[in-house]
């Protein structure tokens, strides 16, 4: 019997939950209180599965996502999660139909960008996708980083306390749409995202929920600036704490919030090591110990990668470094986002518009990925072949106008 793929029903929904627990080497189980969580989470006409007779064999999703560009500006995409083919039945071709047919329906839709997390480096390039935003993770020395160990509270005025989940649920959401109107690569959080990362709907299927500990920061104003969440695990040696505090997450909209709240982590008594979680490559932890060696690298990694969709709508979304034109050539083996485009910048704004003069630039779709939210060089790219230099001086001027001052960062695991 030929492989059949599909939208997904109500029916196919603990056979594709099966599935996917099997595609990411999870027990193969599947629950009533599992069914019904993800059920209440997912958008079933989003929802591939690709069957074998009647068994699922291969899960795909997405759902709807914000994300912010260079400038503030947040565009719409199409988040793509739970991507499974068993291994029974790869080098099928399964993926390749379930992705062409969400990326068709995204275009259709007005997304103009897909995104994802990438398991392989090796899957996604081919679909058109490229790393747009990396993640660092340091592993702080408590007692080499040199802080006042008289610490007691923020330098500036300001405060940090403890909080519940239920003041996270409430506060939480402002401040992290204050975050994500000025860093770009920040997506956007649903109510249900808050209530489930504070266990207020459970995950079956997942480890057991272990309350974290939370803290706000508050400005000398009052207003809320900062939240972390972290665990700490419990380690002694000869009577001597050999404690590690694991940062969950931490969103800061000043400097002093975040210099406020890594100063709290690095303070609390019996911990001696701070994992500090996926932050940006180029974040200000280091920096802010008196001796930044004591932050030692422990992990740097591509993380968001993104899939343009629309190149005249992505361009014209962002704002540049410099006025400037170029004319791009983009190649998209999917069909969805090629053509030659020019893309102007001035005082007055941006237009980027399909254009029949002679190409600066020739490119792939992935590697406009890569340079879209400002992280990768287009003179990089020229060096290692992944782009064509058409007209001498173009990649260095891509430079000058894409390039961001602060990396994008998403601090979102999707």
């Amino acid at each position: 019997m030929s492989l059949e793929v599909r939208t997904i029903g109500d029916p196919d929904l603990p056979d594709w939950i099966r599935a996917m627990h099997t595609g990411f080497l999870r027990p193969p189980t599947v629950t009533k209180e599992e069914i019904e969580t993800r059920r209440a989470g997912t958008d079933l006409e989003r929802a591939q599965g690709a069957f074998d007779a009647e068994q699922c064999v291969g899960t795909f999703r997405s759902f709807p996502q914000r994300i912010t560009v260079p400038g503030g500006a947040a565009v719409a995409a199409s988040a793509v999660s739970n991507v499974t083919v068993s291994a029974t039945h790869r080098r099928r071709g399964l993926l390749s139909r379930m992705m062409e047919h969400d990326l068709r329906a995204a275009r259709d839709r007005g997304e103009v960008a897909a995104t994802l997390l990438a398991s392989e480096w090796l899957i996604y390039g081919r679909y058109g996708f490229g790393p747009a935003a990396w993640v660092s993770e340091w592993e702080v020395d408590v007692a080499r980083a040199g802080l006042d160990k008289r610490y007691a509270g923020p330098a500036d005025g300001g405060r940090v306390d403890f909080v519940d989940a239920e003041t996270v649920r409430r506060l939480g959401p402002a401040l992290h749409e204050r975050l994500r109107a000025v860093r770009h690569g920040v997506v956007d959080r649903t109510e249900r995202w808050w209530r489930l990362a504070t266990g207020d709907i459970p995950q079956p299927g997942m480890p057991a929920w272990t309350e974290p500990y939370y803290a706000l920061y508050r400005s000398p104003e009052g207003s809320v600036d900062g939240l972390v969440s972290y665990t700490c695990d419990e380690v002694w040696d000869g009577k001597r704490p050999q404690n590690t505090a694991t940062v969950h997450g931490l969103i800061a909209v000043s400097t002093e919030a975040e210099r406020a709240l890594w100063h709290f982590l690095l303070s609390v008594d019996w911990v001696t090591k701070v994992a500090s979680g996926f932050r940006a490559p180029d974040d200000i932890l280091p920096l802010l110990l008196p001796d930044p060696r004591a932050a030692k690298l422990t992990l740097h990694s591509d993380y968001l990668w993104l899939r343009p969709l629309d190149v005249p709508a992505l361009l014209e979304a962002r704002t540049y470094a410099c006025p400037g034109s170029l004319v791009l050539d983009v190649t998209d083996p999917g069909g969805h986002a090629g053509g030659r485009f020019l893309l102007e910048v001035d005082p007055g704004g941006t237009s980027c518009t399909p254009s029949k003069r002679p190409a600066e630039l020739s490119l792939g779709v992935a590697e406009l990925a890569s340079l879209y939210l400002g992280d990768e060089s287009a003179v990089r790219l020229a060096t290692l072949g992944r782009l064509d230099e058409e007209r001498t001086g173009a990649a260095q001027r891509a430079e000058l106008m894409l390039r961001t001052a602060r990396r994008p960062w998403c601090p979102d695991h999707f």
